[in-house]
């Protein structure tokens, strides 16, 4: 981190940056040295949701402060910083949505374990599945005790058994959707520290972005300049993807990018091939006509389909228009 930081100023020099940063990234070391640098480093940060523990009860005695529709936050200063802690209604759903489809998933998988009998599970086996289970569960198997036979003993029902860990469960709902972050700025604006964090949380979509839904990687090539122009392209179909997401926040706010161009799949261009009697072919193409769906959301983005195509005569391996 240190080596990143003096790589940037050595580049572009000193000038009044706020870094953003991440979890787990910077250490408090770090964050002490940027504090006592001259300039001071101004930094916001993100911190784990474990050190939400070391300041509850103060964080319980602090208002909540609107900033906007569905986000609150509280404010703790303390020596040379502020710690923010920012609760989102919309995240509040998506993680507990999220955590009971995995722990419903899990349980149903221990539950048909436990009672699988036909095929004699040993102990090793059980292991096995359980571990494949509680991966797919993630951080949510957590919330599952587990009681397993000894050693050398059977699975039943009796000597496997398991138990949702309730105390922890309702901890970890009352963290859903909060983040705590960490600051040395002197501003106390929550709503300019929670925009500005937002900022981060763009540049981590966009990188989803790249390696999900543009393809930047896996990268297969062997040659350096084919990895270049695989980047090259991945950064331009990017570059569109923004571009998308600007007109759809101003022509249609509430779509995303990505349930624009689901809903967009559904246009295709054919050939439609007629044989001729005298041994040539009729070619048309065609672009399929929009739903009624597709062609509200092309209204309200201002496109128009083009005309369709004229249609070819050609014979083999030669075009006769």
């Amino acid at each position: 981190m240190r080596a990143f930081l003096a790589d940037i100023e050595s580049q572009y020099g000193k000038a009044k940056r706020l870094w953003l940063m991440d979890r787990g990234i910077p250490t408090g070391e770090v964050l002490a040295e940027m504090r006592a640098s001259d300039p001071p480093a101004s930094y916001l940060v993100g911190t784990p949701k474990g050190r939400l523990s070391k300041f509850e009860n103060r964080l319980l005695d602090q208002p909540w402060q609107n900033v906007r529709e569905g986000v609150t936050v509280k404010l703790l200063a303390g020596e040379g910083e502020t710690y923010v802690l920012a609760c989102s209604q919309d995240r509040v759903h998506k993680e507990r949505s999220m955590r009971r489809r995995r722990l419903r998933k899990l349980l149903k998988a221990l539950h048909k374990l436990r009672l699988e009998r036909k095929k004699h599970l040993s102990r090793d086996d059980l292991l096995k599945a359980i571990g494949a289970a509680q991966k797919a569960a993630g951080r949510d198997a957590a919330h599952v005790i587990l009681t397993l036979p000894a050693v050398d003993a059977a699975v039943t029902p009796d000597t496997f058994r398991y138990r949702v860990d309730r105390v922890r469960l309702r901890q970890s709902r009352s963290r859903e959707g909060r983040y705590l972050l960490r600051t040395n700025l002197t501003s106390t604006d929550p709503g300019e520290l929670w925009e500005r964090y937002l900022q981060l949380v763009q540049v981590e979509e966009a990188f989803r972005n790249l390696k999900g839904d543009l393809g930047i990687r896996p990268i297969h090539h062997q040659l350096e300049s084919r990895i270049e122009a695989h980047v090259l392209i991945s950064f331009i179909a990017f570059a569109l993807h923004t571009t998308l997401r600007a007109r759809t926040r101003a022509l249609a706010p509430g779509l995303t990018p990505r349930a624009v161009l689901e809903k967009m799949a559904t246009l295709q261009m054919i050939d439609v091939v007629f044989p001729t009697t005298d041994g040539r072919q009729l070619t048309l193409p065609r672009h399929t006509q929009p739903s009624h769906e597709v062609q509200l959301l092309l209204e309200r983005l201002h496109l128009t389909l083009p005309p369709q195509p004229p249609p070819r005569l050609s014979t083999t391996g030669k075009n006769l228009v």
